[in-house]
């Protein structure tokens, strides 16, 4: 008899947010996470591995001190839910532009030396990945299903684009790692989705 799998929240919730909602284009490191393609060309992601890897996300940035975790976003979408993660968790944040060099050059103001690095999108945030990667920090990314997924540590398969699908993510995450630690979480996903 198979045991039935305990999604963090109901499926349902994932679906009404629009994470499993990828692209017209599929990467083949992003093939294992397809669910399957609608008629119209959009590819599906998994819902029941993007609930595992946020399982996987929680328990290594539980590792961290959390002023050592970065989160990086250019999208404006991924601005409202990371400010919101990083005010609740602790961790610092970069939006809008990375500067190049934050990693990697410390004779520039912005440079700062965190321990894992947690990106939006690999294609917007990549100049992150790349100073990460060379200064052998780990990588989690958000990536859809048209993100190629060289020099990550940990892929996190949703739609990376959606406004509720952004801030049901960092909501849930921030969720599970405040759980972990038996302390209170009063907020709700609406607390971090991005305005229109």
């Amino acid at each position: 008899m198979e045991i039935e799998y305990e999604y963090l929240i109901p499926p349902e919730e994932y679906l009404a947010a629009g994470v499993h909602i990828g692209t017209q284009v599929k990467t083949g490191e992003m093939r294992e996470f397809i669910f399957k393609v609608r008629q119209d060309g959009l590819y599906i992601l998994d819902i029941k591995k993007l609930d595992e890897r946020i399982r996987a996300c929680v328990k290594l940035l539980l590792r961290y001190e959390p002023s050592k975790i970065l989160l990086v976003a250019a999208r404006q979408y991924a601005h409202k839910p990371i400010k919101k993660f990083s005010e609740i968790i602790g961790t610092s944040y970069i939006i809008d532009r990375f500067v190049p060099g934050t990693l990697t050059n410390p004779n520039l103001r912005e440079y700062t030396e965190p321990e894992i690095v947690f990106v939006n999108d690999p294609a917007i945030d990549k100049q992150a990945i790349l100073e990460a990667t060379k200064v052998g920090i780990p990588v989690i990314a958000l990536c859809d299903t048209n993100n190629t997924t060289a020099d990550l540590d940990l892929i996190i398969p949703t739609n990376n684009k959606g406004r509720k699908a952004l801030a049901l993510v960092y909501w849930l995450i921030a969720r599970e790692m405040k759980k972990a630690k038996g302390e209170e979480f009063p907020y709700t996903v609406e607390d971090f989705e991005a305005e229109i």
